[in-house]
């Protein structure tokens, strides 16, 4: 069974660990983080050879609760095509007001803009990351999108002006407005 395999090459560094829908989810403290997804890779019982995604993860609003484990976390799903088997690895960053996770650009190189897509939409800095910058959104952007603490609206807005040429930025004039859904009743529905 996967879950006794990645116990017995990682040890002790997994703080816990997943087996539902026949996908296993381990989870290990940031400080382990390169050394857990590196011993995945070259034991011959895992051979984690390919890193299939990474993603940033807001858990600040989780079930209406937030995470005990931290706010930001970091996701990579691994696979193992000589052994046909996968992996999902996450890591919560230790300090939520300046998230950091050790790159694992040095592991899996494929994971290059995987890492930067989280950076430029949740703000997790990557150490180590040989080219950590936006990727998404503009040069110019503030904050990250995909924080649940992220306004819906945004803070500024860009149009281009035909009269000056060029791409102008303002705050946002976008009215906030209440969506009511239209509601349909019918003689025929039974009460």
């Amino acid at each position: 069974m996967l879950k006794t395999i990645v116990s017995e090459v990682v040890g002790d560094k997994v703080r816990s660990s997943i087996a539902a829908l026949n996908e296993l989810t381990i989870e290990v403290a940031a400080s382990d983080w390169l050394q857990v997804c590196t011993a995945l890779r070259d034991h011959p019982k895992t051979r984690f050879e390919t890193l299939v995604d990474l993603c940033g993860v807001d858990y600040s609003q989780y079930a209406g609760t937030g995470n005990p484990s931290g706010r930001f976390a970091v996701v990579a799903h691994l696979l193992s095509v000589t052994l046909n088997q996968r992996v999902r690895v996450r890591c919560f960053a230790a300090d939520e007001s300046f998230p950091v996770v050790h790159s694992l650009v040095g592991v899996w190189p494929s994971v290059n803009w995987f890492e930067r897509e989280a950076f430029d939409l949740f703000g997790i800095v990557f150490e180590g990351h040989p080219d950590l910058r936006r990727l998404l959104t503009d040069y110019g952007f503030v904050g990250h999108p995909f924080r649940k603490d992220f306004p819906t609206s945004g803070y500024v807005e860009m149009r281009y002006d035909p009269e000056q040429r060029r791409v102008m930025y303002q705050p946002v004039t976008i009215e906030p407005r209440e969506n009511t859904p239209r509601v349909i009743r019918e003689n025929s529905y039974a009460n």
